[in-house]
């Protein structure tokens, strides 16, 4: 039980996640969260932004290893598999419909959060694919509304792509030319305070979701 609890620790840490796993795990963890339920609780945002952070790293690894690449090879890997987790996530939807609605509670997976998405969605329509991206919980679980809902696949491949490449770059360029206006001007590198900017993304990535629950507690009252 230590073990799985440190694990779970250890896998929504953005420090440990890049230094352990490299690359490949920060693909993987960014298509499970944009795609796959369970994938609800890993850091998005942090991770991106912590990744845009060790770009460099990233690039060289795969200059080293696979083919030559720039910072815009790195990214574009990472929004191939936010696409891809979105189209997933998409066909879940479609396939399992309203038994999701039904199916009893797990660890893994809370009915509240898909209620969450549609809520969000009905305000929001199609653009809540993109401006759901940057809301942990939400855009795990809105591609699955919009298969739920039938959203027409043309409208939502282009919702998917736009929202994966605004999300995708607007984090990690952030990570990137923070790192090097931090280091150049005031010679903080970053990298050594990542535990505290991780939770602080965390935290305010949070807000929306905080505030969402709080009006939905408001009206069952």
């Amino acid at each position: 039980m230590h073990e799985l609890i440190e694990l779970f620790k250890n896998i929504i840490n953005p420090e440990w996640i890049i230094n352990s796993g490299g690359l490949f795990l920060l693909l993987f963890i960014i298509f499970a969260e944009t795609g796959l339920l369970f994938g609800f609780f890993l850091p998005g945002d942090s991770l991106l932004f912590v990744a845009g952070i060790f770009l460099p790293k990233f690039v060289d690894f795969v200059s080293t290893n696979f083919f030559p690449a720039n910072g815009l090879i790195v990214i574009l890997m990472i929004v191939i598999v936010a696409i891809a987790g979105n189209f997933v996530g998409y066909w879940i939807g479609r396939k399992s419909g309203p038994y999701l609605f039904t199916r009893p509670d797990t660890f893994f997976y809370k009915k509240k959060h898909l209620l969450t998405a549609q809520e969000f969605f009905d305000k929001n329509g199609g653009f809540a694919l993109i401006m759901g991206r940057f809301v942990p919980i939400i855009r795990t679980f809105v591609p699955v509304i919009s298969g739920i809902v039938g959203l027409d696949f043309r409208r939502f491949s282009v919702y998917n792509v736009v929202g994966a490449f605004a999300w995708v770059f607007s984090m990690m360029l952030a990570g990137f030319y923070l790192q090097k206006i931090f280091l150049n001007q005031w010679g903080i590198d970053l990298g050594k305070h990542i535990e505290v900017i991780a939770l602080g993304i965390i935290f305010l990535s949070l807000i929306p979701v905080l505030l969402k629950f709080r009006e939905a507690k408001k009206a069952l009252d």
